[in-house]
């Protein structure tokens, strides 16, 4: 059986010793819970069905496409390694397992962790043997329980609105990494085009008094610069200068490849290839400007779901389209809405140029909770801190839409966890914006953005006509939070249902009649953010329907819903030069 995404998974810390775990394991339910007590952790107990991992059980290519509640699944690999293997340490590595995950290891639990959406690893070197070794996984999953971030996951038995199928267990890639007893561990980089200096701040796991770092920096194939420092500590920062600086911009993403090579006495002993990216952002005169210029950002809503994968793209090549996509009717990006995308997405959008916002899967949380803050916070920093060197990410929203007196919940948001995730935020990474949250109640944000779903041009137009002496739209009447000048973005609008021939579906406002109220609804509402000078950013609802919700600008699968005259009009508006961009 050919091994499905079997394409590295990190693709900015590459390691050429590494094994994919992808493919058929062992599976059973646990409806009860009571896998622990029947001893399903054991290598020789018996699992009656089989699953394609990196695909979620939910999904049609897991092979078994169980849309019910799963609260707790069990999966099994057996694998095998050589002696050669074994004298190296061992890491076993998930690119995310909703929600919360347990491991064994030849029948013994080798670590835990909780999140849907971070990326996570355990060494496995005391736990595993020559010949044949057994891996055993149990994932708890409670997306009714608004303790964890579910995303757009249902908490219904079906789809409904603009909620869609459950994803549990292992959605992402599953490997090994074979490492030498020191090795680098990650790599942070900060880089500066005006001074043409890049700073790495390398971690390393393991001692010795002999180590050194050696980085080769390449561009277009060319050796550029090189640098070798002794390592003192198991964190060490360093900067390099380059003599000619080529910029990272949306549209012309340059990107220099950088060779780590960890020596101990001289001698090579793990080496790691990366890349990264010449960009700044900065925020001034009420706007975002890239690399010093004002750049509008034309931003699609990209919910990441895929008719047979749900969470997971079938193929690294499908998340390149999806971008390609996008950037066909002009968008120069995306926000990448209520779920956190795997690293080979960041991968396809920094060599295409490719804006994202990066966010977290926050709905279903109650945010007067401090149960759910514990649950939230760890795993968002480690977001952050995974997609940190990624130059296609120029901000960070870690909620969206968080609810008031007007939600038919009756949980007012806490502000405090607001304001904490933010400061926090950009504690940790203090070269991008932060948005508090998307579109509803501001406490403290970098960027003052709304939703508007209003198809009125003349309403629409009036909601930000005087933008400029501070007044800003203010859905619910009850007071946004004070504007204070910040840059401004329509974060989220549009959302033309367009279902022909269908009485189901999900929508916002009343569905266009034909293609030419898609088209004059589309260039109308688009043209009126781009005319106004003290907007800097937009984002349209959506790139794809995602089941029930018909809201896209493609079908589901991807195909094509207009004539190429609507998707002419479409490209056409949104590369026209904004009002913003003349301030350049």
């Amino acid at each position: 059986m050919e091994i499905p995404r079997n394409e590295y998974p990190r693709p900015q810390f590459v390691r050429e010793s590494w094994e994919c775990l992808n493919g058929e394991w062992d599976f059973s339910y646990d409806y009860g819970s009571s896998g622990e007590e029947r001893g399903l952790w054991n290598p020789e107990a018996v699992f009656p069905y089989k699953i394609l991992v990196p695909f979620c059980p939910e999904s049609e290519l897991s092979g078994l496409g169980n849309k019910d509640f799963l609260n707790t699944v069990w999966y099994q690999k057996r694998f095998n390694l050589s002696e050669s293997q074994l004298a190296k340490r061992i890491m076993l590595n998930f690119g995310a397992v909703d929600y919360f995950c347990t491991v064994y290891l030849n029948g013994v639990k080798c670590g835990e962790h909780r999140g849907g959406y971070s990326s996570f690893g355990f060494e496995i070197t005391g736990w595993v043997r020559s010949g044949e070794n057994v891996i055993t996984v149990r994932a708890d999953d409670f997306p009714r329980s608004r303790k964890q971030p579910r995303g757009k996951q249902s908490c219904q038995y079906l789809s409904h609105a603009c909620d869609y199928t459950r994803v549990t267990g292992i959605w992402q890639s599953v490997w090994l990494e074979f490492l030498p007893q020191s090795y680098l561990k990650s790599v942070k980089t900060i880089t500066d085009y005006k001074s043409g200096i890049v700073t790495f701040t390398a971690s390393i796991e393991g001692s010795s008094d002999k180590l050194s770092l050696e980085a080769t920096v390449f561009f277009d194939g060319k050796q550029v610069s090189q640098k070798t420092i002794e390592l003192s500590s198991q964190s060490n920062s360093f900067s390099m200068t380059l003599d000619e600086i080529r910029l990272w911009s949306p549209g012309s993403p340059c990107l220099y490849d950088v060779e780590y090579q960890l020596k101990d006495s001289g001698e090579t002993i793990d080496t790691v290839r990366s890349y990264f990216g010449f960009r700044s952002i900065e925020i001034r005169d009420r706007g975002i400007y890239i690399n010093g210029k004002p750049i509008f950002q034309r931003l699609i809503l990209d919910q990441g779901y895929y008719p047979d994968g749900i969470y997971t793209a079938p193929t690294d090549e499908a998340l390149k389209q999806d971008i390609e996509l996008s950037m066909a009717l002009g968008f120069n990006g995306a926000r990448l809405h209520q779920k956190v995308f795997e690293e080979r997405y960041y991968y396809w959008a920094d060599k295409l140029g490719y804006l994202v916002w990066g966010e977290q899967g926050s709905w279903g949380l109650d945010l007067s909770s401090y149960e759910a803050l514990a649950n939230f916070l760890p795993e968002w920093l480690d977001v952050v801190e995974r997609d940190f060197n990624h130059p296609s990410i120029v901000g960070w929203c870690p909620f969206n839409e968080t609810q008031s007196k007007f939600a038919k919940i009756k949980t007012i948001q806490d502000g405090r966890i607001l304001e904490h995730v933010y400061k926090i935020t950009k504690l940790l990474d203090p070269t991008r914006p932060v948005i508090d949250t998307s579109g509803y109640l501001h406490v403290v944000t970098d960027v003052y953005d709304v939703h508007d779903y209003e198809n009125d041009l003349d309403e629409f137009a009036r909601h930000y006509s005087r933008l400029g002496e501070g007044k800003v739209f203010d859905q619910f009447n009850e007071g946004y939070g004070a504007y204070g000048g910040q840059p401004f973005f329509v974060s989220e609008y549009g959302g033309a249902w367009w279902a022909p021939g269908k009485t189901d579906g999900w929508g916002y406002g009343a569905p266009p009649t034909q293609e030419s109220d898609v088209k004059e609804r589309y260039t109308g509402l688009t043209a009126i953010l781009l005319e106004n000078e003290n907007i800097c950013g937009f984002c349209y609802t959506q790139l794809t329907d995602v089941e029930q919700e018909k809201n896209g600008l493609y079908y589901y699968n991807r195909e094509k819903k207009f004539s190429e005259e609507v998707y002419a009009a479409i490209r056409c508006v949104n590369v026209s030069k904004a009002a913003f961009e003349a301030k350049a």
